[in-house]
């Protein structure tokens, strides 16, 4: 079977394809027939270098897939052959609060275990879950880690609640599924990009205001005039400590800052006064359990939640679809067809 590898050193000039023996599960294990993968901003850091220097090479990169199960091993019964599955990004975090567990933080697909961008991937028997009815191979492979956090982010830790005001940065991948889940939740938006012609079609997806930072450097203080000075209630936060300020001066007193992200740097100068004078909190999110991963699935079909993909690649096209997400001009996920 065919695979993708991440050779000898990093680089995308170093993703190549590989041929591989066709995988058999062991014990508690699963073989998933890959039919789609889709990229996250990890996936692209994974694959130059820069997530984490001494990961062990040759690695097959991606976290997120969607297939069909080919085979189990002995003592699997949550699956059985022929059932629409997609991964889930810890393959040992089953329900509950984030593992203190190593083993269980450090089972995560894509690095340091490898990842989806296969024709065939071996997967443990609880780091599967149904496929929702109703979505494409494409759609489903969008699910493990955008959506998951989203999810995560505003519904399962941060208590978002009809009426409430949200603030996204950007849209990409997690930023549209964070605009689907809090219109569903009855919450009013508020998304931010550097591009009027996103942020008309974010409008189309239901967006209740938009602004462009690149025209309105402080937008902070823009999000904040949209809602007559009070502050927004919750913050998506994908910039990180580049654009961390601007959300501190957007969210109201007691506030909540999911931060999900770091695409405008890890580091900075940063006034925390703000946190503290205004009794802000901020959230990190690890993307989620199974069990949540499931429960976001009921919601997704319940609503007829559709997710946006911004372009599909075949898989010949994979180094292709890398480029695509470097050069940050897409709207919604990046997703490769596999099977």
């Amino acid at each position: 079977m065919r695979a993708y590898e991440i050779t000898q050193a990093f680089g995308l000039e170093n993703l190549k394809v590989v041929e591989r023996p066709r995988p058999e599960p062991g014990p508690g294990q699963v073989a998933v027939a890959v039919s789609a993968v889709s990229l996250n901003y990890r996936d692209l850091l994974m694959v130059r270098g820069h997530y984490n220097p001494r990961q062990p090479l040759p690695l097959v990169p991606c976290s997120d897939g969607a297939g069909t199960v080919r085979a189990v091993g002995p003592g699997v019964s949550r699956v059985k052959v022929g059932d629409r599955v997609a991964s889930c990004f810890f393959q040992g975090w089953s329900a509950g609060a984030v593992p203190r567990d190593k083993a269980a933080l450090r089972s995560t697909l894509g690095g340091p275990l490898g990842g989806t961008l296969a024709e065939e991937v071996i997967l443990e028997e609880g780091g599967v879950v149904a496929a929702p009815a109703g979505l494409s191979d494409e759609e489903v492979a969008t699910l493990p880690c955008a959506a998951l956090t989203a999810y995560s982010a505003l519904l399962r830790q941060g208590g978002l609640q009809p009426g409430d005001t949200l603030l996204i940065q950007g849209t990409g991948g997690v930023a549209l599924f964070g605009l689907a889940f809090a219109k569903m939740a009855g919450a009013r938006v508020i998304i931010t990009s550097s591009s009027d012609e996103k942020l008309e079609r974010a409008r189309a997806l239901g967006a209740d205001e938009t602004i462009n930072y690149k025209s309105t450097p402080e937008w902070g203080k823009a999000a904040r005039a949209l809602t007559d000075g009070a502050g927004v209630d919750h913050v998506l936060e994908l910039g990180g400590a580049g654009t961390m300020q601007e959300s501190l001066r957007a969210v109201r007193a007691g506030g909540h800052i999911s931060l999900i992200g770091v695409l405008a740097g890890g580091a900075a100068k940063l006034d925390l006064t703000p946190v503290l004078m205004q009794n802000v909190r901020i959230q990190g999110v690890l993307v989620g359990s199974r069990s949540d991963f499931e429960a976001m699935n009921r919601a997704i079909v319940q609503h007829d939640l559709r997710p946006v993909i911004d372009r599909t690649f075949a898989f010949d096209e994979a180094p292709a679809a890398f480029e695509h997400m470097g050069a940050a001009a897409h709207f919604g996920k990046i997703c490769v067809r596999v099977g």
